[in-house]
Formats: structure tokens, C-alpha cells, sequence
């Protein structure tokens, strides 16, 4: 409520102080051109009235785009706090977990069978922190630095499987919940470095916002001879139509109970945004609502560094 306050406030202000001085324009033009007496006076001074209606149109810009500028900043830091948030949970959840299990290894008398149980908890611990810092760190790096691994031929149904078999992994998920549906010859010419991070991201984000039954499809093809298009899809909670374009936003997470129940920080697709422009290319979401799944595109464009082709024999 304090946050919704803080927004309204300035935007209030801002729209009352712009009628006021739109009032006052109006209000001394109307009395010059009734006032003829005024008229005669000041027609000698024109260019005083010119300046002074100039005058208030400054005015009038400037505590319009001071507005934007302060609800921009608000929103901003409300979504730093947010992330800090999910930040924290992230980081609490893993370190509890592995301090529980290394105080449990400290038994003398633990069975063998617990003692690898609880090896390979810590195990899957870890591997989520790490995978959560590099998403950290891949997000702090991309507004300042743009891909600088060597393009080369990267089989795509070859990257999809390898990035599936990481993130069912992580979220202990069969790989059959992911199909795969890429002709085996497909090749893209691009930075298979910054291309598995984006489908990685993709289908993590797919499998983590799946219903109880997870099932998420992967699907690329040529689009004519300048494209190549991958899809993610999945049958999960879905997007808000009117969400669509902000879920690549930094930090930027559904205002919605489904999306709160999951972990996340908001920026798996702001990373997958920025990637795929690096690459020349765009991403797009679709969905027809809540509940109704998702569907992420990748089109990557061809030219003559970055081109898709079929191998031949």
C-alpha cells in the first residue's frame, strides 16, 4: 500500500501543478482578448507575452518529464527491493539445507545408505547455487558487455538435449518431460555459448512454471532462407496478455500468486532478451492467458556470420 502511495503521489502532484499552469495560459489570454484597453497596452510588448507563454510550456516539460523520471525510479527500486528479496530466499534455502546435512554427517553412527543421501542432496544444493550466481552474474555483466565467443556450427537438437539434461536434472525432472521436436541436421552458425544459456533459461523457466504435470516442447526450423525459429513451449500457469512484453524486463515478475509461489528473480528472460540481441536476433512471448501456457520464439537472423544451414549427407 506504501509503495502504491509513494507511485500516486508525485503523479498527482505532477497532474495538478500542469492544470494549474494550463489553467493560468488559458485564463490570461482569455482576459488580454476581452480587455481591449489590456490589448492596446500590450501590443506593444508582444514579445513579453511570447516569452512568458514560452515561459510556462517550459515549466509545464519539466514537471512532466520530472514525473516520468520519478515514478521510472520508484518502479525501479521497487523492483531491486523484490529481487533482493528473492535473492536472499534463494541463498537461505540451500545454506539451511546444507548446514542441516553437514551437521547430520558429523553423526558417528550414520548409516551408510543416509550418508549418500545426504552426499547428494548437498550435491544438488550446490549445483543451485551455482546455476542461481551465474544467472546473477550473466545479468550484471550484459548491459556492459556484449558476446565475445567465436561463432561456429552448433547442432541444435545436439545444444537442446545437452541444456534439457541440465535443467531436468536441477529440477528433478525425468527428460522425458521435455520433448524435442529439431530435424537431427539442423546447424546454426552462432555463439553456442551464449545460445545454451538461452535455451537453458528457456526451458528452466518452462519447467519451473509448469502445473503438477510437467510438459514442455522444444521445436526449431528454418524460416524461409534469413531466419531460424525456436520454440519453447509449455502448459503451464501462462502470462497476462498485458504481461507479455514486460516479463523481459529486469527483475520484472507476474504480480500473480502462481508466480510468487515459485522461485525466481526476474531475471532468467531478462538474460535471455539481452542474449539473443547480442546474437542479432529477437525473442518473443506468447500465451492466450492464465492457465493457458506459454510459447517463448527465438528468430535469429541470417547473414553472413551468423547463418543457418542443413548439413549436407
Amino acid at each position: 500500500m506504501a509503495a502504491t502511495r509513494s507511485i500516486s503521489l508525485p503523479i498527482v502532484l505532477s497532474s495538478v501543478a500542469v492544470t494549474l499552469t494550463v489553467a493560468l495560459v488559458i485564463g490570461w489570454t482569455l482576459l488580454i482578448v476581452r480587455n481591449k484597453t489590456l490589448a492596446d497596452d500590450i501590443v506593444a510588448n508582444t514579445w513579453l507575452l511570447g516569452v512568458g507563454i514560452g515561459a510556462l510550456i517550459v515549466i509545464m516539460t519539466v514537471l512532466v518529464l520530472f514525473s516520468v523520471f520519478l515514478v521510472r525510479q520508484i518502479v525501479e527500486v521497487r523492483r531491486q527491493t523484490s529481487f533482493i528479496d528473492s535473492v536472499t530466499h534463494e541463498l537461505k534455502s540451500p545454506l539451511a539445507a546444507l548446514k542441516l546435512c553437514l551437521e547430520t554427517l558429523g553423526r558417528p553412527d550414520l548409516p551408510e545408505p543416509q550418508y549418500e543421501r545426504l552426499r547428494h542432496m548437498m550435491l544438488d544444493d550446490v549445483e543451485r547455487l551455482g546455476g542461481f550466481i551465474d544467472r546473477v552474474l550473466a545479468a550484471t555483466r550484459l548491459p556492459a558487455e556484449r558476446s565475445s565467443h567465436p561463432l561456429q556450427e552448433v547442432r541444435l537438437a545436439a545444444l537442446a538435449r545437452r541444456c534439457i539434461a541440465v535443467v531436468t536434472r536441477r529440477a528433478h525432472q525425468p527428460e522425458e518431460v521435455v520433448r524435442v521436436d529439431i530435424p537431427p541436421d539442423l546447424v546454426v552458425v552462432s555463439d553456442e555459448v551464449a545460445l545454451a544459456a538461452v535455451l537453458e533459461n528457456l526451458i528452466d523457466n518452462a519447467v519451473k512454471y509448469s502445473q503438477h504435470n510437467v510438459e514442455v516442447e522444444i521445436s526449431a526450423r528454418p524460416e524461409g532462407k534469413a531466419e531460424v525459429v525456436i520454440e519453447v513451449r509449455d502448459r503451464g500457469i501462462g502470462i497476462p496478455r498485458a504481461q507479455l512484453r514486460r516479463v523481459f524486463d529486469r527483475f520484472y515478475r507476474v504480480p500473480d500468486e502462481d508466480v510468487r509461489s515459485r522461485r525466481g528473480t526476474g531475471l532468467g528472460l531478462y538474460v535471455v532478451s539481452a542474449l539473443v540481441r547480442s546474437l542479432g536476433g529477437k525473442v518473443e512471448a506468447f500465451s492466450a492467458g492464465a492457465g493457458q501456457g506459454a510459447t517463448m520464439r527465438v528468430t535469429l537472423p541470417v547473414h553472413p556470420r551468423t547463418r543457418a544451414l542443413r548439413l549436407r549427407g
